[in-house]
């Protein structure tokens, strides 16, 4: 689930280790299905213990640990993965340890409660080829004529095409729909068929709602995987408008139930009033 707010939130909260060196990295004790480590673990060990972090980056929905000779720590929490100084939600799950020579923080944890993440270290060009190439622009740095470039001639859903991140890293399937319903655009519109004007209002609302789910630090749905760097939940599931909101009133219009559809298999949420298909006509 973790989307670009719960990305950032975890960069953030993780920064305290700037400046610490690699003392070792090593795969936890755990029953579970392991995750997968690239390069095998021992190589891991051995190119990054000695290594001191100059820097945390996000790239899209990643976590990026930027060390003193350029070499990369990818963490890719995919969907219920976490990045954390910390005590992890508990040991269970916990895949993944990073031992730092830090006196506040001696430790950075992987914690991933269904094992679908990743972990990866690699050389400069390696990650250039592999993910910064490879990715769109970030949603918080794209800009309207962005979004019309990228989607404007597809014939996809909007709803769906907001989710490919080769076209616009960073943006989910709940942040998606929640960009959507204020933007006032039906999530089954064919991008063609969009306005340019309606890119604009797409672009106001990505911004407003991602930047203000960063202040909340995150969404924390019902399962409560989602957690902060500290452990801590985060607070925006209190402002979604139309996310896992099916059946309940709209608290824009107030006139009408929030419907849910499935697109692409996955779940999308949206209020027929406010969100009428003929607005993209």
């Amino acid at each position: 689930m973790p989307e670009l707010p719960e990305v950032e939130t975890m960069r953030r909260g993780i920064r305290p280790i700037i400046g610490a060196t690699i003392v070792s990295a090593a795969r936890t004790p755990c029953r579970k299905k392991p995750i997968t480590i690239r390069p095998r673990i021992g190589e891991f060990n051995r190119r990054a213990s000695g290594r001191t972090i100059r820097q945390i980056d996000r790239l899209g929905k990643r976590v990026v640990v930027v060390l003193d000779d350029n070499q990369r720590i990818v963490f890719e929490p995919r969907m219920t993965g976490l990045v954390l100084i910390d005590e992890p939600p508990n040991q269970e799950h916990l895949r993944f340890e990073i031992c730092l020579r830090s006196k506040s923080h001696p430790r950075l944890w992987f914690w991933d409660r269904r094992g679908l993440g990743l972990v990866s270290l690699w050389r400069p060009d390696e990650y250039d080829a592999l993910f910064a190439s490879r990715l769109g622009k970030d949603a918080l740095e794209a800009s309207p004529d962005d979004l019309l470039a990228q989607f404007g001639k597809l014939k996809t859903p909007i709803k769906v095409a907001l989710l490919d991140q080769r076209r616009l890293a960073g943006v989910g399937n709940l942040y998606a729909a929640e960009i959507l319903h204020v933007a006032k655009i039906h999530p089954a519109t064919r991008c063609l068929r969009i306005k340019p004007t309606q890119w604009q209002a797409i672009h106001r609302a990505m911004l407003k709602i991602l930047n203000a789910a960063i202040r909340s630090e995150g969404s924390t749905l019902s399962d409560g995987t989602y957690r902060n760097a500290i452990n801590e939940p985060g607070q925006f599931q209190n402002q979604h408008r139309v996310y896992d909101r099916a059946g309940e009133r709209c608290l824009t219009c107030r006139k009408t139930e929030i419907v849910r559809i499935v697109q692409a298999q996955r779940a999308t949420f949206f209020c027929p009033h406010c969100q009428t298909r003929g607005r993209a006509k």
